[in-house]
């Protein structure tokens, strides 16, 4: 079977070098990638295949967290559908970075990303996965109370709900239709036994992220990648905040991150990091 397309999603806008890398680590692997957009987007690398999201979901509005104004809602759904859709296709964020070619024999791809969630940045699933299908299920109301939650929790939104007040989606804490539907449905259904181990796609924990940028921490960040490692999540939204604020937006020479740009043949100048949330993240 051919190499896995990787589909990805950028609602609209410039792409920065951040997203511009994990895009050309792809295609410098042998995989094709095709970048849906429902807006112009601008930096895009040579080779990306662009589609309309419409193709997959159409939409007239797009669902944002209500803290962060971040649009992982929306493109927590678009990837089910998409998933839903596609053949042979991995579903990638646009701060994930590939190390080694994806591949895989049943369809799922997937992994740890801490001990308590499997995360769906990089996510592949049969189209007739039973996980997909209750994700699917579970995100055609945007009022929906988690079945995984507490009873004592679940007690209370219905309550709410029963007097006029049902709770949004875009008011529940951060992750609820990601990560943490993932890990549910994948556990509920059986499939998590696919779930890769950390050291897979989730190497460099969330806490020491700053590693990635920092020449010093190099060695540190080394001893996180192993032989079993594919991609490395560069926490796109906390990390362009950090690169915006530091260095006119470059990342220090000697560190992780500015390595790669250099394999890569990315000018961070061309594509700058803005500070603002991401079109998709």
């Amino acid at each position: 079977m051919s190499k896995p397309t990787i589909a990805m999603l950028w609602v609209e806008g410039p792409l920065s070098y951040l997203e511009q890398l994990c895009i050309q680590s792809f295609l410098d692997v042998g995989h094709d990638v095709v970048l849906y957009h429902y807006g112009e987007v601008q930096n895009v690398p040579a080779g990306v295949t662009l589609a309309h999201g419409n193709e997959i979901l159409n939409r007239d509005n797009f669902i944002k967290h209500g803290r962060t104004n971040s649009l992982a809602l929306f493109s927590d759904v678009f990837r089910y559908h998409l998933l839903t859709k596609s053949e042979n296709t991995i579903w990638a964020d646009t701060d994930a970075y590939c190390v080694k070619p994806f591949e895989t024999e049943t369809g799922h791809y997937f992994g740890w990303e801490s001990e308590r969630h499997i995360n769906g940045g990089v996510l592949g699933l049969p189209s007739d996965s039973p996980a997909l299908g209750g994700l699917l299920k579970m995100t055609e109301d945007e009022f929906t109370i988690p079945e995984w939650y507490r009873e004592r929790v679940k007690n209370k939104m219905r309550a709410r709900a029963q007097a006029g007040h049902p709770t949004h989606v875009s008011d529940l804490p951060w992750g609820t239709w990601g990560p943490q539907a993932v890990t549910h449905f994948l556990h509920k259904s059986g499939e998590s036994k696919y779930a890769f181990a950390r050291e897979v796609l989730y190497p460099v924990p969330f806490e020491h992220r700053r590693k990635i940028v920092n020449a010093l921490k190099r060695d540190k960040v080394d001893t996180y990648l192993t032989e079993n490692t594919t991609s490395i999540h560069l926490y796109g939204r906390r990390m362009r905040r950090m690169l915006a604020k530091r260095n006119n937006g470059i990342p220090e020479e000697g560190g992780l991150f500015h390595s790669l740009l250099t394999k890569h043949g990315i000018d961070p100048t061309q594509a700058p990091v803005i500070s603002r949330d991401a079109a998709v993240e």
